[in-house]
């Protein structure tokens, strides 16, 4: 089961395909597919003229970075130079990115996966702004680059004065009728199940997941498991339970990205207290928060910084809401019982999922009633 979206695949090979090409940045939170499509473009590509870099696995320092980004490459390369300090290192990177040739001499593709990562060399000396020099270096190179990141506003504040040959492009939730496409499998390809009780069906899964792909997925699977049952809120709360698999999903998630911002402890603070509520307003926040305005404002934007809540209309909440139901659930001194997690679930998905539309009743229904039950649903009768 993926998140295939074939639309956006065919606007991610035009981008490549443009004469000069354009290097598309693709954006999308956790769970949205970014790397299954990365993955996906290098096996329809050839892996003989695509490298997938996975950086945020191997960006430890520039030198170490440079010997596995060359050891690993499918592409002809120059020996890594001994005794190279950090800046010749990351120099040595970017020329490789914009000399390497494909085995006929062509220009080659190069899938850089969480390209952000690479913000960490920025503490090693002379490396002040490794990001504007890797944006520069690859506007002006003839291979072809797509790049992901998880971190949708920093790359949005990035890319505010990269030229235009980088080309944004957020990766969109699926929609029901890809889950429809998506749980197929789950169910035999729905050949026992009613058009209108399948579409629903995804209707539910669209609206307990937010779309996300890695959240379909366990949830499709873990129908799967139950046996082919049509019960989306059951795989859930399984899945919720201290050793189901999105419970470990969301907490990897909650923790990467507070990591990766300012005042951990008070940033976990907010987010307890939009678990509780929310939309909050600034004033809402700072006065359960026991903080000054100005301070709870600061705290708002690197949670922001890290797409952790949203703001609309002055008006904070959680971008992910299965993340704010983790949160309520496993955020506290002991972990949940099986019984708390299933009214959780049952009270999120309260709030989400449509109901079933009732039935149209038909034309002949109720032939044998008598005149008195018609003449209470409205009949006319007519002699």
């Amino acid at each position: 089961m993926t998140g295939a979206q074939p639309g956006f695949e065919r606007r991610l090979s035009a981008a490549l395909d443009a004469a000069p090409s354009r290097i598309p940045v693709v954006l999308g939170g956790c769970g949205t597919g970014r790397t299954w499509l990365l993955q996906r473009l290098r096996e329809r590509m050839g892996r003989t003229t695509v490298q997938y870099v996975n950086v945020e696995r191997c960006a430890t320092t520039p030198e170490r970075f440079l010997q596995a980004v060359m050891s690993a490459s499918p592409f002809p390369s120059a020996p890594v130079p001994e005794g190279a300090t950090p800046r010749q290192a990351f120099d040595a990177l970017l020329a490789f990115f914009d000399a390497a040739r494909g085995p006929a001499g062509e220009p080659c593709t190069f899938l850089l996966d969480e390209v952000l990562e690479l913000r960490t060399f920025e503490s090693f000396p002379g490396l002040r702004h490794v990001l504007r020099d890797l944006l520069t270096a690859l506007a002006g190179s003839p291979n072809h680059f797509v790049l992901t990141t998880r971190y949708v506003a920093r790359a949005h504040r990035l890319l505010r004065d990269a030229t235009a040959r980088f080309e944004v492009m957020h990766v969109q939730p699926m929609t029901a009728a890809d889950i429809v496409d998506a749980l197929a499998p789950a169910f035999n390809g729905y050949e026992q199940m009613a058009t209108d009780d399948r579409d629903y069906l995804a209707k539910a899964v669209h609206a307990l997941t937010d779309g996300r792909a890695v959240y379909v997925r366990a949830v499709g699977q873990a129908m799967a498991q139950l046996g082919g049952t049509a019960d989306p809120i059951s795989a859930l709360t399984a899945l919720m339970c201290s050793d189901g698999a999105l419970k470990h999903w969301c907490q990897f998630c909650y923790e990467l990205r507070l990591h990766r911002a300012r005042g951990y402890g008070a940033l976990k603070a907010i987010l307890d207290i939009l678990a509780d509520e929310e939309p909050l307003t600034l004033t809402e926040i700072s006065q359960r928060l026991h903080r000054t305005p100005g301070s709870t404002k600061d705290y708002l934007s690197w949670l922001e910084d890290v797409d952790l809540v949203t703001s609309r209309q002055k008006r904070y909440s959680f971008t992910d809401p299965l993340l704010r139901l983790w949160v309520r659930l496993h955020c506290r001194p002991t972990p949940p019982a099986d019984d708390e997690v299933g009214r959780e679930v049952q009270r999120y998905a309260g709030l989400r999922v449509p109901k079933p539309e009732p039935a149209p009743a038909l034309a002949y229904a109720g032939l044998d009633a008598t005149p008195e039950e018609r003449k209470s649903w409205g009949i006319i009768e007519i002699d």
